[in-house]
């Protein structure tokens, strides 16, 4: 039995460093691990836990890394060589002691309302480091993602999987691309007008891959089936986020935003609207197989009863797929990707200030939840790439102008487009509707707090 099982190895369930904590907590040496009797007893600060000041000599606090509670200790600061973490406590302790005293000079001793919050801070941002470092793992987009929340003590949102795009599975029939594009240059030599030209329509980019449609007009991509390659012109949505972005907590109430980290061209593409596929017209239920789809399609009725939760819980996260009929929805409620943490509409820099363009900020790790808004800085497109069903593009997000390193993304959730162009995807604005024709729900009209000055006052 045992030769057998020569060669073989299984996962094991703790990390690098829990194997390592274990070692030393059974003072044992394991030259696999890098625990030898030369560090056998050093130890690492997970964070500090609270300060005092004894005749003018600072003591900390600290919590170490794979050991109880119980067995932190006082130890004098020049014993701690962990930067970081000291100068992440002090940032912590004075934007604190200003929102509760006014004043940013630490007293000798702090109370025990101070210490533990800012031992609850400490975890939240090791679970927001840990979350930041799941969503850029799980990532198939160049640019990364930061998290960082320095409002309150929110973690990292419950029940959420981040996606990198939405998939139809069995039950729908689709029209898959059959042909692609013979070019020598999709751009300057298109052959009988490359893949947009095909289905009657004009090519979206310029040389420098920004959007030369007005909103609501079609975007046709090159597809798996052309013969041109990764570096075609006409291949920009399919090649996913290049930007690094930071979804942050805001301060004014809007739960999470997303921010970008880089300045954003105009009419460059910055991101796609992903999440589940919901059926808002079928009477019958397709099967499809958890392997290819992460979500799963629901009944009208069921459709009906999430919009009903989203009110009450003042988001809505459904997406109507409505460029020619509105028979499909997207739900980025539970699984989606960074698109979910994007908010309705902010307004521009105080004093017309250009956020970081002079001097970037620093950005810690990020949420995902983007803003729409009255006056947004994103506006939303059809694509169609591998899939030519008109009913299903993919949902594109284009900036409306040059978007600043720092400034928040945002789109308009009852988003209008030029009635001469065709009708663009929008969020869902009544999705009781959906499905049940003159079946009208009465829902919930959602505050909207963008604070622009042409804010509309209602997202809906």
């Amino acid at each position: 039995m045992a030769e057998n099982l020569k060669g073989c190895s299984v996962c094991c369930k703790s990390s690098w460093n829990q194997l390592q904590d274990l070692c030393r907590l059974a003072k044992l040496s394991c030259p696999a691990l890098g625990v030898s009797k030369r560090n056998l007893y050093d130890f690492e600060v997970e964070y500090l836990c609270d300060y005092k000041k004894i005749r003018e000599q600072e003591y900390y606090l600290v919590k170490w890394r794979g050991y109880p509670d119980s067995e932190s200790t006082w130890e004098p600061r020049q014993n701690l060589k962990c930067v970081r973490i000291l100068k992440q406590f002090h940032k912590d302790l004075e934007r604190e002691l200003l929102r509760r005293h006014h004043r940013s000079k630490p007293p000798r001793h702090l109370d025990p309302n101070l210490s533990n919050y800012l031992v609850q801070k400490a975890k939240q941002r090791r679970a927001l480091q840990r979350w930041e470092q799941e969503l850029n793992a799980k990532r198939s987009h160049l640019g990364r993602i930061t998290v960082e929340n320095e409002v309150d003590l929110d973690g990292p949102p419950r029940a959420f999987v981040y996606i990198n795009e939405y998939r139809v599975g069995e039950g729908i029939t689709l029209n898959q691309v059959a042909v692609g594009c013979e070019c020598q240059d999709c751009l300057w030599a298109p052959t009988g007008g490359c893949c947009p030209g095909a289905s009657l329509h004009k090519f979206a980019y310029n040389d420098q891959g920004q959007v030369r449609l007005r909103a609501g007009q079609p975007i046709y991509e090159c597809n798996s089936r052309c013969r041109c390659g990764y570096d075609c012109p006409n291949r920009v949505v399919q090649k996913g986020i290049r930007y690094d972005l930071c979804i942050f907590r805001t301060d004014d109430g809007r739960g999470w935003g997303v921010r970008t980290l880089e300045k954003i061209r105009k009419n460059s593409f910055v991101m796609e609207y992903v999440g589940e596929g919901l059926d808002s017209g079928q009477t019958h239920l397709p099967t499809w197989p958890l392997k290819r789809w992460h979500g799963k399609i629901i009944t009208s009725e069921e459709a009906e009863r999430r919009g009903q939760i989203y009110d009450r819980q003042g988001a809505t996260y459904l997406f109507d797929l409505d460029y020619v009929e509105d028979v499909y929805t997207v739900d980025a409620a539970y699984y989606g990707n960074i698109s979910h943490f994007v908010n309705h509409s902010v307004g521009p820099p105080a004093g017309g200030q250009r956020v970081g363009r002079d001097r970037p900020r620093p950005f810690l790790i990020l949420p995902l939840f983007f803003l729409a808004q009255c006056d947004p800085n994103l506006q939303v497109y059809n694509v169609f790439i591998d899939n030519l069903d008109e009913r299903l593009p993919r949902i594109a997000f284009f900036a409306t102008r040059t978007i600043w390193a720092g400034e928040e993304l945002t789109f308009d959730y009852n988003m209008q487009v030029d009635p001469v162009d065709m009708e663009s995807t929008r969020m869902d604005s009544n999705f009781g509707l959906a499905g049940l024709p003159g079946s009208p729900k009465k829902r919930v009209r959602i505050e909207c707090k963008c604070g622009t000055q042409s804010c509309r006052k209602y997202l809906f």
